[in-house]
């Protein structure tokens, strides 16, 4: 979705009836392993990602790659080791100077700072002088630029005595655009916990839905945030008031089955908070291709279905500059760019602008707010940014 100078790939973006036709590079990463969560940087003038593993085993890694100096690719400059798959990474919300913090979710919450990597700067300064510009075999120091070093590991099991012992998974978190001290976690345990990460303590938890929380928002500002879970519903939280919640939407209930899928099915996957327009939440079932709109002031029906996908959507962005433009990315190879458009209730269908077309199942997506014409896609053994 943006030029890159010296980079002349053209992408897959097509048409189908509705959607505009779009030319545009790409930048592709292929790490050794399959990935799911990954992140923008915040930070004005960055073009970083991080970048999460997702192998059914014990032994993930999460790292972080940048544009090359020719802007013609993406390249590691960071890594560290996970336990377990990464459900969620996310960087700071700070834009400016401070710590370059990113957090990641999963067996734990860990808050991580990128620092120099010493041992890489000090080879770098004792390689000797080429005429070339190409690397040439031993001059390359085996480091990378960065390195990762965890700064707070925190669980938020309700039965733990102690952060060190083993809780139940977290499903994701978010991080407070307004107050960079405030995060909040959701985890199977049908908790949500909000930490300060100052003073690494939790100053709440809540049970927040009757079954597994699988996704977890804050609104614009410090007070309010949404979760969604297995049990279909949508709430709404407001710190000041935490005595209730809201459910601002429900799926419909299922009957009784012994088939798992058909179960799960009632259950909203993800959600993901309009912060250009705080009125307008988006969400989505699992193994649904409809991506839901709904309004704060109008609960209970969305007020937009967007319906596109052939397959189950795995991952939803809004655009952090056009408060109406939402990104969808499902199972069925493809990412849509849709414009709500402010939609009436009385008009739910919405076509999509821009379509991008992947190799493979597209399981997760970012938009990145400090170079907004740019998205991440997650598939297969790559990420790419169009």
């Amino acid at each position: 979705m943006a030029h890159v100078a010296g980079n002349e790939a053209v992408p897959n973006f097509a048409v189908s009836r509705k959607p505009a036709a779009i030319s545009t590079p790409t930048l592709t990463y292929a790490p050794p392993w399959p990935t799911y969560a990954l992140s923008w940087s915040h930070r004005l003038g960055d073009f970083r990602l991080a970048v999460g593993s997702f192998m059914e085993n014990p032994r993930n890694k999460v790292q972080v790659v940048e544009i090359s100096e020719d802007s013609a690719s993406l390249t590691k400059t960071a890594e560290m080791d996970h336990l377990y798959p990464p459900t969620k990474v996310m960087w700071s919300p700070v834009k400016g100077a401070g710590p370059d913090l990113f957090a990641v979710s999963g067996d734990k919450f860990r808050v991580c700072e990128v620092v120099p990597n010493e041992s890489y700067h000090d080879a770098e300064q004792q390689k000797p002088a080429t005429d070339s510009n190409f690397m040439r075999p031993g001059t390359l120091p085996a480091a990378n630029k960065n390195r990762v070093v965890c700064k707070a590991t925190l669980s938020s099991s309700r039965h733990a005595q102690s952060r060190k012992e083993q809780g139940p998974p977290l499903t994701s978190f978010d991080w407070n655009e307004t107050d960079p001290s405030m995060c909040v976690t959701s985890s199977v345990d049908t908790t949500c916990t909000v930490w300060d990460i100052n003073t690494q303590q939790a100053k709440t938890q809540l049970i927040a839905h009757d079954k597994e929380v699988f996704d977890v928002a804050f609104a614009r500002g410090t007070d309010i945030f949404g979760s969604v879970g297995a049990d279909g519903s949508l709430r709404i939280f407001d710190l000041r008031a935490l005595e209730h919640s809201t459910i601002l939407y429900e799926t419909s209930p299922v009957g009784p089955s012994s088939d798992p899928s058909v179960q799960d099915s009632a259950a909203l996957a993800r959600l993901a908070w309009n912060k250009q327009d705080p009125n307008f939440i988006a969400t989505f079932q699992i193994n649904s291709p409809t991506v839901l709109i709904l309004d704060m002031r109008y609960p209970a029906t969305p007020v937009a279905e967007l319906v596109g996908h052939a397959a189950g959507v795995n991952a939803i962005a809004w655009s952090p500059s056009a408060p109406s433009q939402i990104c969808s990315v499902s199972t069925d190879a493809q990412t849509f760019v849709w414009d709500v458009a402010q939609p009436g209730r009385s008009q739910r269908s919405v076509e999509p602008m821009l379509r991008y077309s992947a190799g493979a199942a597209i399981s997760n997506t970012a938009w990145n707010s400090s170079n907004p014409d740019w998205l991440a896609l997650s598939f297969a053994k790559t990420i790419q940014a169009v």
